[in-house]
């Protein structure tokens, strides 16, 4: 059950970093003003840099099953602070791939604590 439910933590996260360079404008309007200052980096490079963020996490998930726990904390930790970002999206009410209405955008917010548990769940028991 874990193995499965890593494999497709893992395959979300691919897909969704393929989506951070593949539709990076459609990513940018998720990134808060106050991130690009605080990193002094633009939001292009973010969306860029969490996407690839997003990939090595999913390898990792699945070529590194030694460091399966370590790696389910990492992406746990990811998904906690790119929710900043969902809460910024839902208040300016602004679309992104996936997430054009309201509703959405609000759903998207109590999806993170769901992906943060599943990552930490799916890892968990792993001996090093």
């Amino acid at each position: 059950m874990k193995a499965a439910a890593r494999g497709v933590l893992a395959l979300l996260l691919a897909v969704a970093g393929v989506m951070h360079f593949t539709q990076t404008r459609g990513f940018r309007v998720v990134v808060p003003d106050w991130a690009t200052r605080v990193s002094r980096l633009d939001a292009d490079t973010i969306v860029i840099a969490s996407g690839a963020a997003e990939i090595a996490l999913a390898t990792g998930l699945v070529a590194l099953p030694k460091e399966r726990r370590r790696i389910g904390w990492a992406t746990a930790i990811f998904f906690a602070a790119v929710f900043p970002g969902n809460v910024h999206q839902w208040r300016t009410r602004r679309s992104a791939p996936g997430l054009d209405t309201d509703a959405r955008r609000f759903g998207r917010i109590f999806l993170q604590p769901v992906l943060i548990a599943w990552a930490v769940w799916s890892t968990s028991g792993a001996r090093r």
